[in-house]
C-alpha cells in the first residue's frame, strides 16, 4: 500500500509578489516548487477542534500557505488548555476558541481566509459542514466523534488525517476509502468497535505531556502537505505511533478489514460508542445527587461516607475536604468492597460524573442498594459551591 497519490487540489493561478517573498523556503524546494505551493493556497483544510492538536495544525497549515482553512470547535479557551493549546494565550481566556484560533492565524498568515464552525459536529451538520472542503484533520478526543468524522469522510469520499494524544504517546495515519490508488481504507479498518465505556480514558481525565501536541500535529500537517501536493508516500495503510518517553516511533500496517460494513449513512455515535455503558446509565437514574444536596448532607451533618473514585494523582490536585479516595477500578474489580461501610449511605464522586457512575453500577450489584453519585463530580462541585477550588 504504497506509493505517491496524485495531488489532491488543482493549483491556484498565481502567487503575488508578497506570497512569493513569504512562501520562498518552499519555493526553492523542487519537490514543492510554484505548482505545490499553488495548490496549497487553493486549498480548502477543515481541522476539527482548536485543541492540543488542532492547535499546532492550524498555525502550521496556515504558516505553509493554505489558502482556506475551516475550523470546527464550540468550546471556550479555558486555562488548563494554555499547557499544551498553543494557538491560544492568556488574553484568550473565556474567548471561544474558534475566535480565538482565527485572531492567531490571522496574525501569522494574513493570506489564509479562515471559516468558523462554531457549532458542535453532529450527525445533523457533519455532511454539510464537510462537503466544500479538500481535506480534514481530526485531532478530536472522543470516540463518537471520531467515528463520526469517519463515517462522513466515507459518504463524501473524502480523505483525512487522523491524529490522537495519551499522556507520553501519540498516533497518526491517513484514511481515505476511496484512495485513487484502489488501496484505500477508513478508521473502521482500523478499530471497527469502540472500547468499552470507561476503558480510555480522555486527556481531559488521563492527561498529556503538552509538547507532544507538537510531535503528532506537525506530523498530521505534514501528511496534508503531501497529500494536496502529491509529493512523497502518504500514511494511507500505515500507522505511526510515537513514545516520547522511548523518544520511538513504530509503524504498523494497516490492512482492508474486508469484513468492515460498508457506510452508507450517519447513526447515533454516542449510543454505538457506549460514552456511558447501559448499566452505569441505569445505575445512575434516580440515584444522582448535586452539589447543593450534597452540601446540605454535610451542613444537616449527616452520616455518610464520601468516596472519591478518581486516581490518587487527581486526589492530590484537588479533593472535596472529608472524600476517602478508592480508585474506581478498585471497585469494579470487587478489591475495594470490604473497605466499604454497611451501615451509612454511600456518595461516590469523581472529576465529572463518569467514572463514578460505572462505579456505582458495581456498588448496586454488590448490594450496596442506596449508594449514589454526584452528578458533575468534583468539577460541578468547584463551580457551584467552593469556587477557590482549583479545577483541572
Amino acid at each position: 500500500m504504497s506509493g505517491t497519490l496524485p495531488p489532491l487540489v488543482e493549483p491556484a493561478a498565481e502567487l503575488t509578489k508578497e506570497e512569493v517573498a513569504r512562501y520562498s523556503r518552499h519555493l526553492i524546494i523542487p519537490d514543492v516548487g510554484m505548482d505545490g505551493q499553488k495548490r496549497l493556497k487553493n486549498a480548502k483544510v477543515l481541522v476539527i477542534g482548536a485543541g492540543g492538536l488542532g492547535s499546532p495544525a492550524l498555525l502550521y497549515l496556515a504558516a505553509a500557505g493554505v489558502g482556506t482553512l475551516g475550523v470546527i470547535d464550540f468550546d471556550v479557551v479555558d486555562e488548563s488548555n494554555l499547557q499544551r493549546q498553543v494557538i491560544h494565550g492568556q488574553s484568550d481566556v473565556g474567548k471561544p476558541k474558534a475566535v480565538s484560533a482565527k485572531e492567531s492565524i490571522a496574525e501569522i498568515n494574513p493570506f489564509v481566509d479562515v471559516i468558523l464552525h462554531t457549532e458542535q459536529l453532529t450527525t445533523e451538520n457533519a455532511l454539510d459542514i464537510f462537503r466544500p472542503y479538500d481535506l480534514i484533520l481530526d485531532g478530536t478526543d472522543n470516540f463518537a466523534t471520531r467515528y463520526l468524522v469517519n463515517d462522513a469522510a466515507v459518504i463524501l469520499d473524502k480523505p483525512y488525517v487522523w491524529g490522537s494524544i495519551f499522556r507520553f504517546e501519540g498516533q497518526v495515519s491517513v484514511f481515505w476509502e476511496n484512495a485513487p490508488n484502489g488501496k484505500g481504507l477508513n478508521y473502521r479498518d482500523l478499530y471497527p468497535e469502540a472500547p468499552p465505556p470507561g476503558m480510555v480514558p480522555s486527556c481531559a481525565e488521563g492527561g498529556v505531556l503538552g509538547v507532544l501536541c507538537a510531535s503528532i500535529g506537525s506530523i498530521m500537517v505534514t501528511e496534508a502537505i503531501k497529500l494536496i501536493t502529491g509529493i512523497g508516500e502518504p500514511l494511507l495503510g500505515r500507522l505511526i505511533s510515537y513514545d516520547a518517553l522511548e523518544m520511538r516511533y513504530r509503524e504498523v500496517k494497516i490492512r482492508k478489514d474486508p469484513e468492515t460494513p460498508k457506510i452508507t449513512e450517519l447513526i447515533d455515535y454516542e449510543a454505538f460508542c457506549g460514552v456511558v455503558s447501559d448499566e452505569a446509565q441505569n445505575a445512575a437514574s434516580n440515584h444522582t445527587i448535586t452539589p447543593a444536596e450534597l452540601k446540605a448532607k454535610f451542613d444537616a451533618g449527616e452520616e455518610f461516607e464520601l468516596i472519591d473514585v478518581r486516581e490518587p494523582h487527581e486526589y492530590e490536585i484537588v479533593n472535596i475536604k472529608g472524600a476517602k479516595l478508592i480508585p474506581k477500578d478498585r471497585i469494579l474489580s470487587g478489591e475495594a468492597l470490604a473497605e466499604l461501610p454497611q451501615d451509612k449511605p454511600i456518595v461516590l464522586h469523581c472529576k465529572s460524573g463518569a467514572r463514578s457512575a460505572e462505579a456505582l453500577a458495581a456498588l448496586h450489584r454488590a448490594g450496596f442498594k442506596d449508594a449514589t453519585h454526584l452528578g458533575g463530580g468534583v468539577l460541578a462541585w468547584a463551580k457551584q459551591i467552593d469556587p477557590s477550588l482549583p479545577t483541572y
